[in-house]
């Protein structure tokens, strides 16, 4: 029950974050950034609002100064628009996610195909089709009438 109510709160105040940056703040350091989620912690004192920023690496550290200066004007505007004892602190940081997977994605494109788990998966059958190849050849192979093709 916890679970789903910290879900939807995470899900409201990225909601509410991304309207407050989008239309409110007038900072022309922090430009246009996308809130990708909002993590709330158990005790609601913190959330982490993840952003992505286009950019350099330059101006993602301006447009995050941007942000915390502007943090004390979107908890108060936050305060106005979410019913919540007391709203959170914020701490913005650079959603990273895409750059992760990214550099996942070029580490596999550098293993490249033929290596790896499914390399070793292709030789096993390979293995094991000439050992029954042998085993046929030494039983004799049964035709469709059930009569071994060796004449026996």
């Amino acid at each position: 029950m916890a679970h789903r109510r910290s879900e939807r709160l995470n899900k409201q105040l990225r909601r509410e974050i991304s309207d407050v940056l989008r239309l409110e703040v007038r900072d022309p350091r922090v430009g246009l950034p996308t809130v990708t989620r909002v993590e709330v912690t158990a005790d609601l004192s913190l959330a982490r609002v993840y952003v992505r920023i286009a950019g350099t690496d330059a101006e993602r550290e301006v447009a995050l100064e941007g942000l915390d200066a502007a943090t004390p004007f979107v908890r108060r505007e936050l305060g106005a628009r979410v019913r919540m004892r007391r709203i959170p602190e914020l701490r913005f940081e650079i959603d990273r996610t895409l750059e992760h997977a990214s550099r996942i994605e070029e580490l596999l494109r550098e293993v490249g195909p033929g290596t790896g788990h499914a390399a070793d998966a292709e030789a096993i059958p390979r293995e094991r089709a000439d050992d029954d190849e042998i085993a046929e050849g030494e039983r004799g192979v049964a035709d469709d009438d059930g009569e071994d093709r060796d004449g026996e």
